[in-house]
């Protein structure tokens, strides 16, 4: 399977995410996710992008459900990737339009071929929100 999700200790949560990702496949990983998030989890989301081809065409990526209902709840995001896939995995998570900390860094293949630095992240994408007191 392309997408695999553990739930580690500290609330962190490990995706990883090899080949195409299918709509099938994250909404699995939501499934795993939410129950966490109702519970009273602000889990820390760590990506790992490994030998990834991108998302499936044709699918109904749209689907703002689970980012309505549970992205607020998601207390950072990480995502290790080839360099190359920096700018698609940030538009992707929605990277400046949510309150979560989202980073981006590239894995050490990318760093071998000379992409990114080492260690940093290439940018860091925060966005405050501002709760109506009302």
């Amino acid at each position: 399977m392309p997408a695999t999700i553990q739930y580690e200790p500290n609330n962190l949560c490990l995706l990883r995410i090899s080949g195409v990702l299918k709509r099938s496949e994250l909404e699995a990983s939501q499934d795993v996710l939410a129950p966490q998030i109702d519970a009273g989890a602000k889990p820390r989301l760590l990506v790992i992008l490994e030998n990834f081809e991108g998302w499936e065409r044709g699918a109904d990526w749209n689907d703002l459900d689970f980012v309505l209902s549970h992205g607020n709840e998601i207390a950072r995001i990480a995502i290790v990737g080839e360099s190359r896939w920096e700018p698609h995995a940030l538009a992707f998570v929605g990277a400046g339009f949510r309150p979560a900390p989202v980073r981006f860094f590239p894995s050490s293949s990318s760093l071998r071929r000379g992409r990114g630095s080492r260690g940093t992240p290439d940018k860091t994408y925060e966005t405050t929100v501002q709760r109506d007191s009302s």
